[in-house]
This record gives structure tokens, C-alpha cells and sequence, in this order.
């Protein structure tokens, strides 16, 4: 299967791996996926533990389609709580 490309400025072929899903399980809430992401691809999300009966935020994708496929998000996050997968041509 042949994936979309792109060209780095030095003329090398690039495959981005686009947002395919958070686990929540892993997300700390720590924002710094947020911070880095300059296309507003993420925003907060409260869930509810039902264990402690207590509300702890997480990041979510609110819009996956402003992706770019840098990766940076997943470069940052310290518990390694996102998937990423190319998109096909």
C-alpha cells in the first residue's frame, strides 16, 4: 500500500503519521500536547473516575482533520498516549 508524502526542504521524501487516537488511560492531562500543536488539533476533556468517583482532565482530538502529521504532539507526550498512522494514497 502506498502512503501520502511529502518532500523535506533538503529534497528527502517524508511520511507523516497523522492523530489516530489518545488512550485515556495513559493521558495525564499535562497540556503539553496542546502547547505544541500550533494547528488546534487537541483541547481538554474532563472524564470521571468512576474508582474514586472524582473528575480528571485529559486532552482529546477536537479536530483531527488540522493534523499536519509532524508528530510533535507524540514526541512530547511523557506517557506515550498517542497512536499515529500514515494515510494511505
Amino acid at each position: 500500500m502506498a502512503f501520502l508524502t511529502g518532500k523535506t526542504k533538503g529534497g528527502k521524501d517524508w511520511t507523516p503519521a497523522f492523530i489516530e487516537a489518545i488512550d485515556h488511560e495513559k493521558c495525564i492531562g499535562c497540556g503539553r500536547c496542546y502547547k505544541v500543536c500550533s494547528r488546534s488539533v487537541f483541547g481538554p476533556l474532563d472524564l470521571e473516575d468512576e474508582e474514586s468517583e472524582s473528575v480528571r482532565m485529559v486532552m482529546s482530538i477536537v479536530n483531527d482533520a488540522n493534523c499536519i502529521g509532524c508528530v510533535a504532539c507524540g514526541v512530547t507526550c511523557s506517557k506515550k498516549a498517542f497512536s499515529f498512522k500514515p494515510m494511505a494514497a
